[in-house]
């Protein structure tokens, strides 16, 4: 896939699947690569970011693999930001949807 669509939607998804559950980053990945190709590398600095502007928090909890973990909990701000950006994007590709098949009928 074109890695401009991926950048451009990824916040969404991100945003989407912490409206239906906590993740820890590493689990976001999985998740998404399942969809699409992503990298570590993409979703870490798109974590901060969502954590710094108050859309997501954090807080550690044990693993029994390992060190604890890191997960990203949606917060009432992030709510309604993903509910607002969700919406969007459905009038968005409806309406690019409707062009791409388009039939242009020339004179």
């Amino acid at each position: 896939m074109n890695p401009q669509f991926n950048k451009g939607v990824l916040e969404m998804c991100v945003l989407a699947l912490l409206a239906k559950k906590d993740f820890y980053g590493f689990e976001l990945v999985e998740t998404i690569s399942q969809y699409t190709t992503i990298s570590d590398g993409t979703i870490y600095p798109l974590l901060r970011r969502l954590t710094q502007e108050k859309y997501v928090e954090t807080y550690l909890q044990e693993s029994v693999s390992g060190p604890p973990r890191k997960y990203y909990r949606m917060t009432a701000h992030g709510r309604t930001f993903t509910k607002t950006l969700i919406k969007n994007w459905e009038n968005f590709s409806v309406n690019i949807n409707k062009l791409v098949n388009l039939e242009v009928v020339h004179e």
